[in-house]
């Protein structure tokens, strides 16, 4: 079943499983009341629109609220867009790390907010009681304080925040399905562009940055650096799961409790190829790489797996720079390094279909299209 508007949280599920058999009673609890709250959150999510519309003028606009421990994704506005900045340092951390997500889509993409029209970037804090989670809604994006046991606390981690809000920019993109491979690559997605907004805003080239989501959010019951590594997937803390490569791919339930097949698990995969093309590239991965990779958030199919998104991949690198160029090349590399091979896609242009595969006869039709397009659009056929 296509789930098109699931809860997207950034702890995945299988850990706070696991932390139900911990040894602290407080950490128990607080996994157990985040589940909970989670499954009560998430039917009410199938009914929410987005309620917040863009700005008439477009650009940046920001609005944090206070929860005050409430168990509605709602609260007093206590932080707007050129306001002054809040005696609660989770709130000021919050509007920054705003700040430099709508930076990345707007400088590096070209995309004003999530939707491309100005949405409004909405948070809530201190949401729950030791709420063990962080979460897009479809409408703002909601921190809970955590439980100071497992973990610390999300607001500080700007790729955590990049990561929730990259959920708002693929609803508004191609929308892929949660479960399955597409929903893997849903997370990877998120996963991808968070590290991208962090390394945007730090100056950070692909060889100098951490590639890790959630840097500083594990506390001392869970021990390790963070809750993804993009680098080397499944070593991010004690008990990380996640596979590298199809070779280590995990057919999961497709139900809650199995993380509807596995998304957060298995995003492991796209988000190791994802690494592997930009340090190989090299220089800043929101360039070349990150540009591939938005260039195919746009083109994918709702119910995209890995190997059509490879071959999305490899032909939008084609586009923009190329046929067989070092960046389309390297696409290539990058998935099959990870177990995915490249196959022939077809990738909608205006109202026609191209088939990637032969790089002449590719460049030819895609011209042939535009062509045809243009006469349409203007009369001429």
């Amino acid at each position: 079943m296509c789930r098109r508007n699931p809860l997207y949280c950034v702890v995945p599920p299988r850990l706070l499983w696991r932390l139900l058999h911990d040894d602290d009673e407080q950490v128990r609890a607080a996994a157990m009341g985040t589940l909970l709250t989670t499954a009560r959150l998430r039917g009410q999510r199938e009914l929410l629109a987005h309620t917040f519309a863009p700005p008439a003028e477009g650009g940046l606009h920001r609005g944090i609220y206070d929860a005050g421990g409430g168990s509605t994704p709602s609260g007093k506005l206590v932080r707007g867009e050129a306001g002054p900045p809040s005696i609660d340092r989770a709130v000021n951390e919050i509007y920054e790390a705003f700040g430099a997500t709508y930076d990345l889509y707007r400088d590096v993409f070209h995309r004003d907010s999530l939707d491309g029209k100005g949405l409004r970037l909405d948070g809530v804090v201190h949401f729950g009681q030791r709420f063990n989670n962080a979460f897009w809604n479809g409408s703002c994006m909601v921190f809970g304080d955590a439980d100071g046991k497992a973990i610390l606390g999300f607001t500080k981690s700007l790729d955590v925040i990049g990561h929730e809000l990259a959920h708002g920019v693929t609803e508004f993109t191609c929308n892929l399905s949660y479960h399955g491979q597409s929903g893997a690559l849903n997370e990877s997605m998120s996963d991808v562009f968070g590290s991208l907004v962090k390394q945007y805003a730090l100056k950070q080239s692909a060889a100098a940055a951490d590639w890790m989501i959630g840097t500083g959010v594990l506390g001392p019951a869970v021990p390790g650096v963070a809750l993804r590594s993009l680098r080397a997937p499944g070593t991010a803390y004690v008990g990380d799961d996640q596979p590298s490569t199809m070779a280590g791919y995990v057919e999961m339930p497709d139900t809650d409790q199995g993380d509807w097949g596995g998304v957060h698990r298995n995003s492991g995969i796209p988000n190791h190829a994802f690494y592997l093309l930009a340090t190989r590239l090299g220089g800043n991965a929101w360039e070349d790489a990150g540009q591939i990779w938005y260039d195919t958030l746009l083109a994918l199919q709702s119910n995209a797996d890995f190997k059509s998104c490879a071959g999305t991949a490899y032909e939008m690198a084609g586009r923009r720079f190329g046929a067989n160029s070092r960046q389309q090349q390297e696409v290539g590399n990058a998935w099959a390094a990870v177990g995915v091979s490249i196959a022939p896609v077809t990738i909608p242009i205006g109202r026609f279909a191209v088939s990637s595969g032969n790089g002449e006869l590719r460049h030819r039709l895609t011209t042939l299209a535009t062509r045809v397009e243009e006469a349409v659009e203007f009369g001429g056929m």
